[in-house]
């Protein structure tokens, strides 16, 4: 399939309903691919739907036919955080001619306490939640493992922040969109859980994103994509360094695009924490196990590096609106590959990987797009 329409919000807090922010984003998406909606054969929508936001829908397939007066499939697809993605990949599988995308989540409006609660639903039940082993805690536990391996340090996810924030400062639909940061801010932002910082965490954002996808060819190719699953509990795993879903996809995404890590020009990556950052690098092949350190101490991912990685700001800096996250990669992506994407602007890139994970390592879904 490839991709002809984008539409994007800005990732803030919205007075707006996560209808009405999905609503923009697919006139936005059809006008980008100057089609109609009428051209549109089925709707995959994606978002988890937290109650505590205010809103109470849950069946909201019926509620985009009722809007747009239309009689097609809807199907709606949840994955936790990797629930944008999931949906672009059942779309790019279902066969139709045209097909749109949409996602959206509105977190913004909640306290804190709120949010941790309703993201923990996304593990498991008896183990995690009634423990009180929320996502943060997790990702520490792992981060401390992964650091005492491999020797990195918290400078090293000092880096990784202090990357992706200069990148959002230069994106206008970023939650930190002209906002100065600087290292001794994240050295000092309060612990959230040891060794993860307030800085080294995403920030939840309002927010929604659409996609078209056509048989037709245009300039966007999606030429990878593969999900996979494992585990609920990350505990029950061999290894807690490497996660196993993500690092397949990425394997199956390489093998159906016919390319390898060194062939890639751009990549968006799931930074729900630094440290998650530093074994994506490990896990899609940037690098050997053990030596991601290196690629952020050298600079090697940043926009003057040989692999640019989460110039939109990624989930760190840009915002992480839960179900929207993969879908926006894939936006900021095509806005790359178009010549779109301002400042930080790659040169002539022709392959752009997506990698989206939904829970500790449980879903992973990788795309490759490529310019045609």
């Amino acid at each position: 399939m490839f991709i002809k329409g984008i539409g994007h919000s800005k990732f803030t807090f919205s007075l707006k309903s996560s209808i009405e922010l999905a609503c923009e984003v697919i006139i936005e998406a059809i006008n980008n691919s100057k089609m109609e909606l009428c051209d549109l054969d089925a709707i995959v929508v994606s978002n988890i739907d937290i109650f505590t936001n205010g809103e109470h829908q849950r069946h909201t397939p019926g509620l985009y036919s009722q809007i747009f007066k239309l009689n097609i499939p809807i199907i709606r697809i949840p994955a936790a955080c990797a629930s944008g993605s999931a949906a672009l990949f059942v779309a790019n599988k279902l066969g139709y001619d045209n097909i749109l995308v949409v996602a959206t989540e509105k977190l913004k409006s909640m306290a804190t306490n709120d949010i941790t609660e309703e993201l923990a639903f996304a593990g498991e039940e008896l183990y995690e939640q009634e423990e009180g082993l929320n996502f943060p805690a997790q990702n520490a536990l792992i981060a401390n493992i992964y650091m005492k391996k491999y020797g990195v340090t918290e400078d090293d996810l000092n880096l990784v922040a202090m990357k992706n924030y200069e990148f959002a400062k230069e994106n206008e639909l970023a939650f930190f969109s002209g906002k100065s940061m600087d290292l001794d801010k994240i050295k000092s932002s309060p612990l959230i859980c040891t060794p993860l910082r307030l800085h080294h965490c995403s920030i939840s954002v309002d927010g929604a994103v659409a996609v078209v996808l056509t048989k037709k060819k245009t300039d966007v190719e999606i030429v990878g994509s593969s999900l996979i699953e494992d585990s609920m509990s990350f505990f029950e795993r061999d290894d807690f360094t490497s996660w196993k879903a993500p690092k397949m996809a990425a394997q199956e995404a390489y093998k159906q695009a016919g390319i390898g890590p060194n062939d890639l020009d751009v990549v968006e990556l799931h930074d729900a924490f630094s440290s998650v950052e530093l074994i994506a690098y490990e896990d899609l092949g940037f690098c050997n196990p053990g030596d991601a350190k290196y690629l952020i101490r050298n600079g090697e991912t940043s926009f003057e590096g040989r692999l640019p990685v989460n110039t939109s700001g990624g989930l760190k800096a840009k915002g992480h609106p839960i179900s929207v996250t993969g879908l926006s990669q894939i936006a900021w992506l095509v806005k790359q590959l178009r010549g779109e994407a301002g400042k930080f602007q790659v040169k002539n890139p022709i392959y752009a990987l997506a990698h989206n994970v939904g829970g500790v390592g449980t879903t992973g879904v990788v795309h490759i797009l490529k310019k045609v």
